[in-house]
């Protein structure tokens, strides 16, 4: 780790004592896992704190980790995960939360803390279905207000449930089932005797 990488984790240690935090380094970058209760609380201390002073959020998404590394299904299934700046004191920092029941994904909004993570939340709540309770506008912001299901989502499928078009019979907008054949597609390999060696 560097020592500037060090100074940050040494001051993010002294910062959240007590709290059901862990630390971890990879690829030179630093991210905090928090619990679903201290969330809140702990984005408050990331911002307001003198020697950590992360102003910025950057980022939010969700992620789906069911399928995730070689063992899946060992955590928790959905997690948010935030990537904060501090312009002043030059840091950045991941922070993820897994949201504690897998059937009902929700953590805490943050909207109070960082205004700039509106519409991330709204994102992540449209496409993964994570709820961040006390978001003051939460409600779709990518699909239709009619779609069913989170397309990111590891197990929604890849054509999805239904398809719109217009009908001019009917002069709207129409939804029906997917009309599209789920197929395996084989790749064809050619093979050349002598594929490769330089001609002469």
């Amino acid at each position: 780790m560097s020592p500037r990488l060090q100074r940050l984790y040494d001051a993010l240690e002294g910062a959240l004592q007590g709290g059901d935090v862990k630390l971890a380094e990879r690829l030179g970058e630093l991210t905090l896992e928090v619990g679903a209760a201290d969330y809140h609380d702990v984005a408050l201390t990331l911002r307001d704190h003198p020697e950590l002073r992360f102003e910025q959020l950057i980022d939010l998404c969700g992620v789906d980790y069911s399928t995730y590394g070689a063992r899946p299904g060992e955590r928790e299934r959905f997690a948010a995960v935030l990537h904060l700046l501090s312009v002043s004191k030059n840091w950045r920092l991941r922070v993820r939360v897994f949201c504690r029941d897998d059937d009902f994904p929700k953590v805490d909004s943050v909207v109070d803390v960082w205004p700039s993570v509106n519409w991330y939340e709204r994102e992540a709540f449209d496409l993964v279905g994570i709820v961040f309770e006390g978001h003051p506008d939460l409600r779709r912001i990518l699909t239709d207000y009619g779609f069913i299901g989170h397309p990111f989502r590891k197990d929604f499928p890849v054509s999805g449930y239904v398809e719109m078009r217009y009908d001019p019979e009917q002069k709207r907008v129409i939804y029906q089932p997917v009309t599209i054949e789920p197929r395996e597609i084989t790749l064809r390999v050619v093979r050349e005797e002598h594929y490769g060696e330089e001609s002469r």
